[in-house]
């Protein structure tokens, strides 16, 4: 499979819903996602056709929240769920609570038990709605400070690519983790794209002119 220039846009499904097609398209080919307008009821075909793209957002959180309130209940955990809409997708979060702290065993090394638990919790959602879910799962905080780290990351990798004049390979990453890299690299006027297969999947930057 040829490898294109990566859209930051369009690097959309994560994870579970990732594909390396999905990171094969160009900002110019990127169509821009939906927000509020209703889902057209001819193209749909859903039972959930006509209804704002936020009313569907927030009914996948609840359905998500939902699961996950259950899942922690039968494994006697403690956490709060909080749920927000973070572009075009649904995002949900297990949060610490009064009564005590999310195990970090939710995460996982390397973030695999989360990213287990948000397709689990992906599938719950379709099977509610009828409709693949994109929704992002962040456990403790641990997106957030992985994304941090990771724009950092991205940053230094940018410099050394615009002095060097060359191309600069990163380490394997997740689709949550290049997608990170790909937007810092879009800001920045240069040109990533993906390389390599999974789980050994990695961002390569290269100056706009290469």
């Amino acid at each position: 499979m040829s490898e294109q220039h990566l859209s930051a846009l369009e690097v959309d499904d994560l994870e579970a819903t990732d594909s390396p097609e999905a990171e094969q398209q160009t900002a110019a080919e990127a169509p821009q996602a939906p927000h509020d307008e209703a889902i057209d009821a001819e193209a749909s075909g859903s039972p959930r056709r006509g209804m704002p793209r936020r009313a569907l957002l927030e009914r996948e959180g609840e359905v998500a929240a939902d699961f996950l309130e259950t899942l922690l209940d039968i494994a006697d955990l403690d956490g709060d769920i909080d749920l927000d809409i973070d572009g075009d997708r649904a995002a949900v979060a297990i949060v610490d609570s009064d009564e005590g702290r999310v195990p970090r065993r939710l995460v996982g090394p390397g973030g695999r038990v989360l990213e287990a638990l948000q397709e689990l919790t992906r599938l719950a959602v379709q099977s509610a709605t009828g409709e693949r879910s994109r929704l992002m799962l962040d456990v403790a905080g641990h997106r957030a400070e992985r994304r941090a780290a990771l724009v950092e990351q991205a940053r230094v990798a940018i410099e050394e690519c615009r002095e060097s004049g060359g191309p600069v390979d990163l380490s394997p990453m997740s689709a949550f983790e290049r997608k990170v890299v790909h937007d810092e690299v879009l800001a920045a006027g240069l040109i990533s794209e993906s390389s390599g297969t999974e789980p050994h999947r990695f961002v390569v930057i290269r100056p706009a002119s290469s």
